[in-house]
């Protein structure tokens, strides 16, 4: 399993409409894998590789590149930084964290905490309140010279190596570098096979503010068959109603059935879980109450597409711990792999 190109996807920042970093990585990485490849005007990378057959059906694995993060929108006079969120945070997960902020020129590493009284001199009462979003502030160290450095529209990632435990992997950007590094691996163990198929990966942007490059993409692609890689919640752990884990991490890729942004394809859904079946690859039907993902938009671009989800189960999403099993990820790779090589021509 090639942990190493995991682990370089995520440590490499990258928030919505500033995916070029993730890009380029991508791009480096699947050099001669694909006919065509070319990046859109919104900053998705839309990668083809041709069928035998010029009415081969078009099968599109929709991977998006973003994670959640901040941009600055203020900059004070001492040179503390003010930030909007891109992408769905919880304030409880954000006090005292090392952040990277990430200019043209360079990055620099700061501290995030919300404003107000420390534990030393604060009230009983104020320790309760949990601060908003907008009350959190980045120190740079550098005083009134971040002034200088940074600039509004700059942005921020969380600074967290990517860690090893075990049959895990932690890191922040799991979500989701996870659909990058399958979009990937996945092609790269097809080699040949898989002709009968025009297959098309699109590493796309924005998902995490609106399945916004995943909605361009698919418009432009206009695909039969649209695969959502992403993943999904594993709340496998202690304090949480069996009804509502999701998953369970250990038992398999995640075969995505409904969440609020679409319901897959029946028949679709069948024969993933048929072929999972025959070839012996763990898995497990999920459904999200809420939320959305990028299979969504290929089932709703331009005349409509067969939609399914294929999704990794992972533990303590949209924080700096999130947490995915080994062979969670290797049973979706897998899972992509023999769906796409069933299509011989």
């Amino acid at each position: 399993m090639n942990i190493d190109l995991l682990k370089r996807l995520c440590e490499t920042p990258g928030v919505p409409g500033h995916e070029d970093r993730v890009r380029d990585l991508i791009t480096a990485e699947i050099e001669g894998m694909f006919t065509e490849v070319k990046t859109d005007a919104m900053g998705s990378l839309l990668c083809r590789r041709e069928a035998t057959s010029a009415d081969a059906p078009r099968i599109m694995l929709l991977c998006h590149m973003d994670e959640i993060g901040f941009l600055v929108s203020h900059i004070s006079k001492e040179g503390f930084l003010y930030l909007q969120p891109v992408g769905g945070f919880d304030p409880r997960n954000l006090f005292s964290r090392r952040v990277r902020v990430c200019t043209d020129e360079g990055d620099h590493i700061g501290v995030m905490n919300p404003g107000g009284k420390p534990v030393h001199i604060s009230s009983p009462e104020e320790r309760k309140k949990v601060p908003e979003l907008g009350e959190f502030f980045v120190d740079l160290g550098l005083g009134e010279k971040a002034r200088d450095l940074v600039k509004v529209g700059d942005f921020v990632v969380m600074e967290e190596p990517f860690l090893e435990m075990g049959d895990k992997v932690v890191s922040k950007a799991l979500d989701n570098r996870i659909a990058c590094w399958l979009g990937i691996e996945a092609i790269r163990a097809l080699g040949d096979k898989g002709r009968g198929a025009e297959i098309h990966v699109a590493f796309t942007c924005q998902e995490e503010v609106g399945l916004r490059g995943a909605r361009t993409a698919a418009y432009a692609i206009k695909p039969d068959i649209g695969l959502g890689i992403d993943v999904t919640l594993s709340c496998d752990t202690p304090g949480v109603p069996e009804k509502d884990r999701t998953t369970k991490q250990g038992d398999g890729f995640g075969l995505h059935v409904r969440d609020s942004s679409f319901i897959a394809d029946k028949k679709l859904v069948s024969e993933i879980e048929q072929l999972a079946i025959a070839k012996d690859i763990p898995y497990q039907r999920t459904m999200l109450g809420a939320g959305g993902q990028d299979g969504a938009a290929a089932q709703q671009a331009a005349a409509g597409a067969r939609a399914v989800g294929i999704v990794v189960g992972t533990r303590y999403i949209h924080t700096v711990t999130e947490m995915a099993d080994k062979r969670d990820l290797e049973a979706a790779r897998q899972m992509l792999t023999e769906y796409l090589a069933s299509f011989t021509g």
